[in-house]
Formats: structure tokens, C-alpha cells, sequence
């Protein structure tokens, strides 16, 4: 490699000097500029309006008492699962890898749970549905097999629970159900 000489090297830490000092200056001048003008008038959001929707969802510890109680229905009869429980717009609360359960059964417990939300009914009930709407399938995130629950609150879906891993789905949606039945106690 060749070296530089004297003038190429204090050319050029001038240089990252002057770009590292520009840098500052234009991050202060931006800094010093004119406040930011204030936010609009908040719009009224209420109720009486129709603004706002409330809707329910589980608690963590809720989630988690159901996850945990679905694990104990499936240990009580030898089985490896893993479970997850999701909120109303899908989203993954708590997932439960159970000792032993095989790889697959983490997502697939968690996209039962997600179609049973979504459509507020048990997997082993929608996978019916194929017969007569085969195309549900190619929903991104579903999974058609029996092993989800939906958890409902004044007849709206709040939350799904999700088992996979036993050997039959119908084994996966009991332990679901004793997970659903749990937060009724």
C-alpha cells in the first residue's frame, strides 16, 4: 500500500473535519429552528359520537392461565403440545412450547388460534367449511385442523386458543376448550 504523504493526510482530516462540524451545525440549526406549529385541535372522540369502538381483550395473566391450564389437560393425559393464545386482531398474547412438543407444533398451535378468532368458531368446525370453500385454505396465517377454540365475551370473538402437537386434532381442540373453560373460573 502507498503511503500518503503530509499535505494528502491533512487534506484530508480537514476535510472529516469540516463534514463532521457540518454534520453538528446543521443537527443545532435544525434544533434551534422555530418550534413545530402545534398539533390541530384534537378531534372529540367519545362514545356518543360513534369515535370510538371498545372492544375486550384478555389479560396477559389471563392468557397465561389459560395457556397454563391447557398444558396441564394435555400433560394429565401424556401428551407434548405447545400452545399459544392470541388476541382479537391475531396477534400472539402468550405462546407455551410444552416439554417435548415437536417443532411444528409452535406455529401450528399459534395459527389455530388465529383462525379460530378470526372466525369465531372452532377449527375442527371450519375445516368442514373446505368441502363447499376450499380456497379458505390459501388464507395467510390460517390452519384448517381441528386444535383451535375461540374465546368469546357477550358473543364477540376476544381471543383464540391454539394446541397442536397431540396426536389427533381432536386431542389438540379438547385441550384448547380446557384452556377456554379455564377463564371461566
Amino acid at each position: 500500500m502507498k503511503k500518503l504523504s503530509l499535505r494528502t493526510r491533512v487534506l484530508t482530516g480537514a476535510v472529516a473535519v469540516a463534514a463532521l462540524g457540518a454534520g453538528t451545525f446543521g443537527a443545532m440549526s435544525a434544533n434551534a429552528s422555530t418550534p413545530a406549529a402545534a398539533p390541530a385541535a384534537a378531534v372529540k372522540a367519545d362514545a356518543a359520537n360513534d369515535n370510538l369502538q371498545q372492544t375486550t381483550h384478555l389479560t396477559v395473566a389471563a392468557a397465561t392461565k389459560a395457556a397454563r391450564a391447557t398444558l396441564d389437560a394435555a400433560k394429565k393425559e401424556n401428551q407434548r403440545v405447545s400452545v399459544a393464545v392470541v388476541d382479537r386482531n391475531g396477534n400472539t398474547v402468550v405462546t407455551l412450547r410444552g416439554d417435548g412438543a415437536g417443532p411444528q407444533s409452535y406455529d401450528a398451535a399459534q395459527k389455530k388460534a388465529f383462525t379460530a378468532v378470526s372466525w369465531n368458531a372452532p377449527t375442527s368446525e371450519l375445516a368442514k367449511r373446505l368441502a363447499n370453500a376450499p380456497t379458505l385454505k390459501d388464507i395467510p396465517g390460517t390452519l384448517f385442523l381441528a386444535g383451535g377454540a375461540p374465546v368469546a365475551a357477550k358473543g364477540a370473538p376476544i381471543a383464540g386458543i391454539g394446541v397442536a402437537g397431540a396426536p389427533s386434532g381432536d386431542l389438540d381442540e379438547k385441550f384448547a376448550q380446557a384452556g377456554v373453560a379455564s377463564l371461566a373460573r
